[in-house]
């Protein structure tokens, strides 16, 4: 992955590239998350665009709450935002027939590869030529799985996908940080009412 974070860092370094060249679209999970990525992609010369699409979050009121706390985030610092409208049957569908499977497993990886896939199909309309996720800054999920599922989408719909590494040099507790400081709310499960039970 150093390789890669070279990359970024010699491209974006580049003063004289026009700002539709920096964008990038950032799915979101919950504001505290988009926290130091938010951050860390501004330093490296992009323009982040926050996304919130995420029907697998359980229930709806927690969804609705992760939704406001990410706008107000957007709002303050300045950062464009788009969302979707609340549809758990989408996540339901998807995950059909793998409820019972583990935090980290299967059923996980269908749900990464729903919402990235969304993402792509946004970054499109928005005429964006990548975009990202804010899952990999959680420990809780398993970065190599989240980027396999980003490489498909890649794939498929022909919008790069930037796999950045977010918990890596210690950007879990930053994020952490940067959520106290601004007095985020805290969900205590990922989202889905089957890691709830864990």
């Amino acid at each position: 992955m150093g390789e890669f974070y070279k990359k970024i860092k010699s491209l974006y370094d580049k003063k004289d590239l026009k700002e539709e060249d920096r964008k990038i679209l950032v799915h979101c999970c919950c504001a505290v998350c988009f926290g130091y990525p938010s951050q860390f992609l501004k330093m490296l010369g992009y323009i982040p665009t926050a996304y919130f699409f995420n029907p697998n979050i359980y229930p709806e009121a927690e969804h609705n709450r992760r939704l406001e706390e990410l706008k107000n985030y957007c709002k303050k610092y300045g950062f464009e935002f788009y969302y979707e409208k609340f549809e758990p049957e989408l996540f339901y569908n998807t995950v059909k027939g793998y409820e019972n499977e583990p935090e980290k497993g299967s059923r996980c990886n269908l749900c990464f590869n729903l919402r990235l896939k969304k993402a792509a199909q946004k970054a499109k309309e928005l005429n964006i030529e990548r975009f990202t996720t804010t899952l990999s800054v959680s420990p809780h999920k398993v970065s190599e799985n989240v980027f396999t599922e980003g490489a498909k989408v890649e794939k498929e719909e022909g919008v790069e996908f930037m796999p950045f590494d977010f918990k890596k040099n210690n950007g879990f507790n930053i994020t952490q940080k940067i959520a106290n400081f601004n007095n985020m709310y805290k969900q205590n499960y990922c989202g889905c009412e089957f890691s709830i039970r864990k």
